[in-house]
Formats: C-alpha cells, structure tokens, sequence
C-alpha cells in the first residue's frame, strides 16, 4: 500500500486548509484511515481518525474545528482544517490500518507540511 498526500501550506491564523491522502496498491483489506502531526522537537500525535463505516475520532484540540471524511470507492482520506491556530503547525502524516483474517499492517504517507503564521 503507498499513501500520498497533498494539500499543505502556509496559511495565517484563523484559515483553513484541506489536507487529501490516496492510497493505492493493495487496498482491498484498509480499515482505518486518519492523520498523525509531528511538530518540531514533538513525537507525532494522533489528530484524527475514520473508520471505513464513517465512524471518527478526533484528538481533544481540535475538536469542533477540523473533520476527518473518506470516499471508500477512491480510497481517499480528508482532514477539513478550520479555524487554524500557530500550534497546528507541524507535517501531517496520513495511516493506513491494513487487516485481513490473519496480519495486521499499518501504513504511512510521506508528510505535508502545514505552516500557520501571520
């Protein structure tokens, strides 16, 4: 499985952004799908995750401002960022949880970098 994501940037407090991972390869057996951030000196955290039946999940912070949305037939991963503040800066990484009857593998994108600042 390879993920791919794309929509980073530099955007000023208060903007938005919308972050899109593909995956590709063997996708047949993905579950979840969600998005990890690491800032500069931080371990990576999780921000958000989908399950394939739509159910999600979200890190405490950015409750009420980002959402996290598939589209299973293009197995695609969304992450809506809203109302961004400086401490969302950090590259977001996209996961890929894939699980058949007898192995478990998770899967990560390459990063894209999200930038807030005035």
């Amino acid at each position: 499985v390879q993920l791919q994501a794309s929509g980073g940037g530099l955007v000023q407090p208060g903007g938005s952004l919308r972050l899109s991972c593909v995956a590709s390869g063997s996708t047949l057996w993905i579950n979840d799908m969600g998005w990890y951030r690491q800032a500069p000196g931080q371990q990576r955290e999780l921000v958000a995750t989908i399950t394939n039946r739509g159910i999600a999940t979200y890190q405490e912070s950015v409750k009420g401002r980002f959402t996290i949305s598939r589209d299973n037939s293009k197995v695609t991963v969304y992450l809506r960022m809203n109302s961004l503040k400086p401490e969302d800066t950090a590259v977001y990484y996209c996961n890929a949880v894939w699980r058949n009857l007898t192995n478990t593998r998770t899967y990560w994108g390459q990063g894209t970098q999200v930038t807030v600042s005035s």
